[in-house]
């Protein structure tokens, strides 16, 4: 029995990882600046991505602009001013999860803003143990300030599902 536990939790690493990948593709053919800026985006999103994964408010407060606003699924289609709400979701998520950011792709809007967009793919364990899998479609804004990425705005839904008769 507990050879076949072993076996289910070595089976299940990469869930139990808390690290966030980035399954990469290149934005078009831009100048080398403006790719480093991408790059940039990409990584600073990474990291608050792994804040949100380890419910880290104290770290994904520091990277959002105290007038974040966003609109994503547990706000049932309600623009959402506050951090409050934010802090607590983080503060009751349960459960290990692993966070891949899929094709990432940034568009900036001069040196001290951009806009990145990506589908986010959340692997987690049920109470059961089994593997949970779900995606998300993101969008998120940045801006800069005094030399700092401050999260300012995103959009999270589900991907709607088309049915066909």
């Amino acid at each position: 029995m507990l050879f076949h536990f072993l076996l289910l939790l070595l089976s299940l690493e990469g869930i139990l990882s808390t690290e966030v990948t980035v399954q990469w593709a290149q934005n078009s053919s831009e100048p080398d600046a403006v790719r480093a800026h991408q790059q940039e985006i990409i990584e600073v999103t990474k990291k608050l991505l792994t804040a949100i994964v380890m419910a880290d408010y104290d770290s994904y407060k520091e990277m959002s602009d105290p007038g974040l606003t966003s609109f994503e699924p547990e706000s049932l289609g309600i623009l959402v001013r506050s951090m409050e709400f934010h802090r607590f979701l983080l503060e009751n998520a349960l459960g290990f999860r692993h966070t891949i950011m899929i094709e990432p792709y940034v568009h900036m809007m001069g040196d001290d803003a951009a806009c990145i967009a990506y589908v986010r793919l959340t692997q987690a364990l049920g109470g059961d143990l089994a593997a949970i899998h779900t995606k998300v479609e993101e969008t998120r804004i940045w801006h800069r300030r005094n030399g700092t990425w401050r999260h300012i705005h995103f959009h999270r839904s589900r991907p709607s599902t088309l049915h066909s008769k």
